[in-house]
C-alpha cells in the first residue's frame, strides 16, 4: 500500500514514520513536507534510508504540486498532519494558518477524490481538541461536543474538520478523524510548552509561565499518539471521529514543576536554583482554561490505551533533550535550514 503522510517532518509526522517505516516494510510511505520552520528533515535520519520511505518537498497550499504528487505515488492512504499549529503564532498572523490548514486540506480531499472512485482509499486526518473550546472545571470533551473554537489556530482545524465530514457525506470518501490532546515528546520544536521549559532550564533562562499558570491540559506522549492513528486507520469505523487523550490532566504550573524537578535529578541542579527562573507573564488572548478528554470510544471501539504514563513520559522527554544537544543546537541556530536549502532548494 502507499502511504502519503503529509507534514512528516514534523513533530508528530517524523515520531509516527520513525515508528512505522521499520514496523511495515509491505507498505511504502510516502512525506509530503514544505519544510517550514518547525520542520526538521535530520528527525528523520534513521530512516531516510529505507527502502519503503521516500520524500517529497511540497506545500499543499500549491494544488498543481499536489496533484504531481498524487499522479507519481498514487496513493491509497493519506494521513494528513501538516498544519500551522502554534496559537500564539495564530494570534500573530492568522493568514497563514487559513492557507494551509483550511485551503491545504482542500487541495488534498480534492486530489484524492479526484483518483479514487467511491469508496476506495483512505483519508485519515489528524486534528486537535482545541476545536472543541474551553471546559469549565468538570467535565469532558466527547465525540459529539459542539465546536466551539477560540482562536485562529483552533478555528483554521475546527474548518478543515468540516471540510474532511463533508467530502465524506457529499462524495462517499473515506475518512476517519482523531482529535487529540496536547503532545510531547522527542523532537518537539522549542517553542511549544515543555521543549521550551527544558532548554530554558538548562541555559537558565527564564520560565515563561502564561498567568497564574492554572490553565488545564491533557497531555499525552507522542508515540502513544501515532499508535492512536495507526490503531483508528486499522480497526476505526469509517466517517467516523475518535478523542484520543492521556487521562494526564494537569495545569501549567504543574507541568513547570516537574520538570524542574526532573531536570535537577538528571543535572544535578538546585531544585531551589531552578525554581527562581519561574517568570509569570501576561496570559494570552483567548487563553483556554481546561481541555480534557474522554477517550473511551478509541479504547472501547480499538482496544487502544497509553502505555506512557505522565512520569515516564516526562523524564524520558527530559532525557531525550539533553542527550540530543546537537539536534536542539541545529534547530535552535537555524543551521538545519542551511541543510534544507542544500539538500531540497532545487527540488
Amino acid at each position: 500500500m502507499n502511504v502519503l503522510v503529509t507534514g512528516g517532518a514534523g513533530f508528530i509526522g517524523a515520531n509516527f514514520l520513525r515508528l512505522l517505516v521499520p514496523r511495515h516494510p509491505e507498505h511504502r510511505f510516502i512525506n509530503l513536507d514544505a519544510l517550514t520552520y518547525a520542520a526538521n528533515p535530520k528527525s528523520l535520519a534513521p530512516i531516510e534510508d529505507a527502502s519503503n520511505y521516500a520524500f517529497e518537498r511540497v506545500d499543499i497550499t500549491d494544488a498543481d504540486a499536489v496533484e504531481a504528487c498524487f499522479e507519481k505515488h498514487q496513493p491509497e492512504l493519506v494521513v494528513h498532519f501538516a498544519a500551522e499549529s502554534h496559537v500564539d503564532r495564530s494570534i500573530l498572523g492568522p493568514k497563514a494558518f487559513l492557507r494551509t490548514n483550511v485551503e491545504g486540506t482542500f487541495n488534498l480531499l480534492e486530489s484524492c477524490r479526484k483518483r479514487w472512485k467511491k469508496g476506495e482509499g483512505l483519508f485519515h486526518h489528524v486534528s486537535t481538541d482545541e476545536v472543541y473550546g474551553s471546559l469549565g472545571e468538570t467535565g469532558f470533551f466527547t465525540e459529539e461536543t459542539r465546536y466551539d473554537p477560540s482562536s485562529p489556530y483552533s478555528s483554521s482545524k475546527a474548518s478543515s474538520d468540516h471540510l474532511v465530514r463533508a467530502w465524506h457525506r457529499t462524495y462517499g470518501m473515506p475518512v476517519k478523524i482523531t482529535n487529540c490532546s496536547n503532545n510531547y515528546g522527542p523532537l518537539q520544536f522549542p517553542e511549544k510548552l515543555i521543549p521550551l521549559m527544558i532548554l530554558n532550564l538548562v541555559d537558565r533562562k527564564p520560565l515563561p509561565i502564561y498567568g497564574k499558570g492554572v490553565n488545564v491540559r491533557d497531555w499525552l506522549y507522542v508515540t502513544d499518539h501515532c499508535e492512536a492513528i495507526w490503531t483508528v486507520i486499522q480497526k476505526g469505523a469509517v466517517g467516523e471521529t475518535y478523542n484520543v487523550g492521556g487521562h494526564n490532566e494537569k495545569k501549567n504550573i504543574e507541568v513547570v514543576d516537574a520538570l524542574i524537578r526532573l531536570v535537577a535529578e538528571e543535572t544535578g541542579a538546585s531544585v531551589d536554583e531552578l525554581e527562581a527562573l519561574k517568570t509569570y507573564v501576561t496570559d494570552r488572548p483567548g487563553h483556554d482554561l481546561r481541555y480534557a478528554i474522554d477517550a473511551s470510544k478509541i479504547e472501547r471501539e480499538c482496544g487502544w490505551t497509553p502505555k506512557e504514563t505522565f512520569d515516564t513520559g516526562m523524564r524520558a522527554t527530559v532525557q531525550w533533550y539533553l542527550q540530543n544537544t546537537e539536534w536542539v543546537s541545529d534547530v535552535r541556530s537555524g543551521g538545519y535550514r542551511d541543510w534544507i536549502e542544500k539538500n531540497y532548494g532545487t527540488r
